[in-house]
């Protein structure tokens, strides 16, 4: 009975109290938001709206400050490393509800993983000039998951130590890219008149949709609600300092590009245009300050996205909301998480490309953003202090964001917009059914 009960125990998710400082919460949250952002989206960006792309990244800005609201009200009041889906749980509870919109942000974040490690391919690959096209960058993506899990696996005091350490250096190494290359260019204006004139309204909005992929990396803050030191305060400052450093930086890096690159140059490089924009800006050198730079950013992303998306997926297993197996597995379910969250993520580095991993991601970002304010709007609002204004403008521009978003992806992309709607219809289905046979009695 005794080895039984030690071994639920061993089971349990394990958290350690004051374990995380506001600084590694900040570098968490940014580490996320830049590797993906301005490493891999710039060029995808500029494919959808010309030239107009720095303003669609303050477009998204905008759009994610009305998000935020929701995020920072809800973790003020719930802390938790459930995050987002503690806080879904309080709006709908233990119901189909939280746990179809906890998995799409589940997935969402095991996306975003994938995402950073085909982007430190397609740059790292620029250092020996061979084409991102290449069966390395997903080899390279893969490598770098593995490093990754092989860091979490170790204490939160060692993560945040690297976190930050990267998170520092890429910060620092980005803004001196930024002002040196707006300063060498030859102009720093940026001619939003020469527009191509096949981009249209749907093309800006598809590509904000774009840039709050760029953004959406601060929701990874709320799962450190039960390590973080004062969290009923410090996960809310975490999210708007992580926000508002990215806006300043991604403006300052969007015209750097805009300046040093034609449009047809941005588009071409799509998946490593600040290499590109180092080459002509700064020469050589730069590229390879400029390529160093996106693989030490990119890994911190990695790192702090796992940290955050086992916690949150050990979350829902303690919810009783998602089956769970061991697989002879030994160690704390949140470890088992880990091993799910990096295998899932191995899968989709090795077989989607980068326009197609983005396109999913903020799909199901976008549908698990709306059902958060929707349900603090019904259920929430008076409790935590949100402000009906600000939660109805987040939920309409959400879906405007998104319908441009699908317009665009209908048009050219059928394929990844059908696998989104097969995902999610499973998701569903099996949570209907796991839910059904596995019914959570009310305490």
């Amino acid at each position: 009975m005794r080895n039984d009960m030690q071994m639920t125990e061993d089971r349990k998710p394990q958290y350690r109290k004051d374990s995380l400082t506001l600084v590694g919460a900040v570098a968490l949250g940014t580490g996320v938001m830049i590797g993906a952002g301005i490493f891999a989206l710039t060029g995808q960006m500029a494919e959808m709206t010309g030239r107009l792309f720095p303003l669609a990244f303050l477009s998204a800005a905008l759009i994610v400050s009305f998000s935020a609201h929701s995020y920072v009200k809800m973790s003020n009041a719930y802390p938790s490393a459930g995050g987002i889906a503690m806080y879904l749980k309080k709006a709908y509870g233990s119901t189909l509800t939280t746990a179809f919109h906890s998995l799409l942000m589940y997935f969402s974040m095991v996306i975003a993983q994938s995402f950073l490690a085909r982007t430190f391919g397609a740059y790292t690959l620029q250092l020996f000039e061979i084409d991102d096209s290449s069966l390395l960058v997903p080899t390279l993506g893969v490598g770098l998951l593995l490093v990754a899990f092989l860091i979490n696996l170790s204490a939160n005091r060692m993560i945040e130590g690297v976190s930050s350490v990267l998170g520092f250096i890429k910060i620092g190494g980005i803004v001196l890219f930024g002002v040196v290359g707006v300063t060498v260019a030859d102009s720093v204006e940026v001619n939003f008149s020469a527009q191509d004139p096949d981009i249209s309204l749907a093309g800006f909005i598809g590509a904000t949709a774009l840039g709050i992929l760029a953004f959406k990396g601060f929701t990874t803050i709320t799962n450190s609600g039960s390590e973080l030191k004062d969290p009923h305060r410090n996960v809310g400052r975490a999210i708007i300092i992580s926000i508002a450093l990215c806006v300043v930086i991604y403006a300052l890096v969007g015209f750097a590009v805009a300046s040093n690159l034609s449009l047809q140059e941005i588009i071409e490089t799509r998946n490593y245009s600040l290499a590109a924009a180092a080459r002509p800006a700064l020469g050589e050198y730069a590229l390879w300050f400029t390529v160093v730079l996106a693989m030490l950013a990119t890994a911190g992303g990695i790192i702090a996205s796992i940290f955050a998306v086992s916690r949150m997926l050990a979350m829902l297993t303690e919810m009783k909301l998602v089956p769970h197996r061991h697989f002879g597995m030994p160690g704390s379910i949140q470890k088992h998480t880990l091993v799910y969250t990096v295998v899932l993520g191995l899968l989709l580095t090795a077989f989607f490309d980068l326009s197609r991993i983005a396109a999913l991601g903020i799909i199901f970002y976008l549908i698990m953003d709306m059902a958060v304010h929707w349900g603090i709007l019904r259920h929430l609002r008076q409790e935590i202090g949100a402000r009906s204004a600000v939660l109805i403008g987040a939920i309409f521009l959400d879906l405007v964001v998104l319908a441009g978003f699908l317009w665009i992806k209908i048009s050219s992309d059928l394929l990844v917009v059908g696998i989104a709607c097969v995902v999610m219809l499973t998701i569903l289905i099996v949570e209907a059914l796991f839910l059904r046979h596995n019914p959570i009695v009310p305490k």
